[in-house]
């Protein structure tokens, strides 16, 4: 959620662990727990068990109690690998209140910028509990990234209108240009005359509500929408009669680059005519290498917390959240076995089913529909760990999708048979507690960047070690 605008702060939430019934959240180091709240961060929106704002100052108190180094990685990584817009932002902020991370700041903060709104978000993050002067590292740090951005970017992202623009922060860092053609496009953006962008957003509003079908059929035929854009104007497209032969066209050929299925379980909500088409461009976007060998066994939350929004404004359930990553996993594992789990909170009895390995929507359908028949209690972690042990006896790899909302009053989850050779939680809510942290790598999302950061650490002699994995992102501090 973007900071540069008037925001309602959404106040604290109560702290309790599904609904104050469920097991004990475990104690984790104040590194882990950073990592925990960034990485699935929903930063100033609202979850189920607690509010966005709590988030943002969790993370505000833990980020002096980890080391510089350690804290400027993680926005790093959160950015590049994470995908991740504004908590990394929020995280070089709060780096700039403490004296021992300030030396990080000036090159995090160059790294993290990756367009150019980004640069008016941080200043509104900045200036978000009262208007100050920016520091020299900050200065320094908004001033190198400026330099990154053409004429077309900062024409699309001058951020006129807003309580901070573009032009703002220019005036603020001081940057210098890097020659005679950038000190140019610099001034045009001061004196607000840079060439207008040709995207789809400003070919609508230039036809002010007239002949959309023809501005949207002339962006389709250019190949002017990019995959996102695509899916979430399906409905649009379909409002306005657009030409179907160009919209299954654009779907075709649209370059992917391995988008989250979620977006595509999304789009097929509102464009259901398109969902053959649909799920090709999913499943060619997810097609590839086998990134995880050997046998993977995966436990995926069906109870009735999984229902839940993933925040104030998501249109996605966690559980459809859940089965987009089973879609990816069904895809990019060797070999993939997976099980529904959920049960009944009263009696504290698991319950669980195998689920048929379909591809595509098929495997988003058969989880929803093991969850209409597995009870709507909360995960039994260590029930639903010795069910699949019993089934299955060995795996190179357990993993659980859940939003770790475990009831089970009559056995603690850290207690759970771990008993994969590598095991993981994926949490893809953002609860402040967790489970079974003793045995169990835990990793918060469900980016596309997830599988890739299981492969990478299984990779690593110290797995779990979060030193190693900094350096396996190749992050100085230079």
């Amino acid at each position: 959620m973007k900071i540069n605008k008037n925001t309602k702060n959404t106040g604290p939430a109560p702290e309790k662990l599904a609904g104050g019934m469920g097991a004990t959240a475990a104690r984790i180091n104040a590194l882990k727990e950073l990592q925990r709240s960034v990485l699935a961060c929903f930063l100033w929106e609202d979850i189920a068990y607690e509010g966005g704002e709590t988030v943002a100052t969790r993370i505000a108190r833990l980020v002096p109690n980890v080391a510089p180094e350690e804290v400027a990685a993680l926005a790093f990584n959160a950015r590049s690998t994470g995908k991740l817009r504004h908590v990394p932002l929020l995280l070089v902020r709060e780096m700039a209140r403490h004296p021992k991370h300030k030396a990080y700041v000036a090159f995090a903060l160059e790294q993290v910028i990756q367009r150019p709104d980004e640069l008016s978000e941080f200043v509104s993050i900045y200036w978000k509990n009262k208007k100050e002067p920016l520091s020299a590292q900050v200065k320094k740090g908004l001033a190198r990234a400026f330099t990154k951005f053409d004429e077309y970017q900062l024409a699309k992202y001058s951020g006129e209108g807003k309580d901070v623009s573009l032009r703002d922060v220019l005036f603020l860092c001081h940057a210098k240009p890097q020659d005679k053609k950038q000190a140019a496009l610099w001034k045009r953006l001061v004196n607000n005359t840079l060439k207008t962008p040709d995207t789809w957003e400003v070919a609508l509003s230039e036809s002010k509500g007239e002949n959309k079908k023809e501005v949207w059929e002339r962006l389709l035929s250019e190949g002017k929408l990019g995959a996102m854009a695509l899916l979430r104007n399906l409905r649009n497209f379909e409002t306005q009669g657009v030409d179907r032969k160009l919209v299954t066209q654009a779907l075709k050929s649209c370059k992917t680059d391995r988008v989250l299925p979620f977006r595509f379980i999304t789009a097929v909500k509102y464009a259901p005519r398109y969902q053959t088409e649909l799920e090709a461009t999913m499943l060619r976007a997810v097609n590839g290498v086998k990134t995880l060998k050997g046998k993977t066994v995966v436990l995926v939350d069906v109870s009735g917390s999984m229902d839940s929004g993933l925040s104030g404004k998501s249109e996605m359930s966690r559980i459809e959240c859940a089965s987009s990553l089973c879609i990816l996993l069904r895809e990019l594992c060797e070999d993939v076995v997976f099980y529904a789990t959920a049960g009944y909170d009263g009696s504290c009895v698991h319950k669980a089913d195998l689920v048929r390995p379909h591809r595509g929507f098929a495997l988003r359908d058969e989880i929803i529909k093991k969850k209409n028949e597995l009870g709507g209690g909360g995960i039994f972690l260590k029930q639903a760990m010795d069910y699949a042990l019993a089934k299955e006896s060995e795996a190179d790899r357990v993993i659980v999708i859940t939003d770790e909302q475990d009831t089970d009053k009559k056995a603690n989850p850290d207690t759970a048979n771990a008993w994969g050779k590598k095991n993981y939680i994926i949490n893809i809510s953002v609860e402040k507690g967790g489970v079974a942290y003793k045995k169990f790598h835990h990793i918060n999302g469900f980016s596309e960047s997830v599988i890739d950061y299981i492969a990478a650490s299984e990779q690593l002699d110290s797995a779990g070690d979060y030193n190693s994995l900094i350096k396996s992102f190749g992050f100085n501090n230079q």
